[in-house]
């Protein structure tokens, strides 16, 4: 796993970029629409790793002010460090 979640975070969308600006340069009476086609489809791979982050990121917030909350009922007053 350690391999393959960089592979497709960073190196699929690198080849995919790679190929379909290579469709355009050389092939864009034919192959054109495919290498447009391609580049968009490795912005929305890195949108979707953006999107993935982003939403565990939020789930760590969430479980932080949880157990921030948790510590203010107990003791009264909220834990040192805590923003």
């Amino acid at each position: 796993m350690r391999v393959i979640v960089p592979a497709v975070r960073y190196v699929l969308p690198l080849v995919l970029t790679a190929v379909g600006v290579w469709l355009l340069e050389t092939r864009a009476d034919k192959w054109g629409g495919l290498g447009v086609m391609l580049i968009g489809t490795a912005v929305i791979v890195l949108m979707l790793n953006l999107l993935f982050r982003l939403s565990i990121r939020s789930n760590d917030e969430r479980s932080r002010e949880e157990a921030a909350r948790r510590y203010y009922d107990e003791h009264g007053h909220w834990p040192e460090g805590y923003y």
